[in-house]
């Protein structure tokens, strides 16, 4: 008895379409969100910094504000890199690809949830 051949597919990258196709405001895009990544790293981590090292700040509101400053910079830093660099999110700056890996696209997602 001859086996039939299985018809099955797998998904291994996904193509995403970029936000435009000019090169002038591509760049812009990365421009501009390095910029804003930039700012929230440099907030985040002085909130961090502030309350970590000042003893008068160890109280329950500044543990809060020191909590939501660690979850936002995990939450940026987990999309935001990947996003300037890959075209198909904000940029085609650097890399002239429009793919994103399944299991980079899981860990993004498992990471950012």
């Amino acid at each position: 008895q001859r086996q039939q051949p299985s018809n099955a597919s797998s998904i291994t990258q996904f193509l995403l379409l970029a936000f435009v196709d000019t090169r002038e405001l591509q760049l812009l895009h990365f421009w501009l969100f390095l910029g804003i990544y930039l700012a929230a790293l440099l907030g985040n981590g002085f909130i961090i910094t502030a309350v970590a090292c000042d003893h008068h700040l160890h109280t329950p509101m500044y543990f809060f504000l020191f909590n939501l400053s660690l979850l936002d910079l995990g939450s940026i830093s987990t999309t935001v890199p990947k996003a300037m660099v890959k075209p198909q999110h904000m940029a085609n700056s650097l890399w002239d690809t429009r793919a994103i890996s399944y299991l980079g696209c899981a860990a993004q997602v498992f990471l950012l949830f």
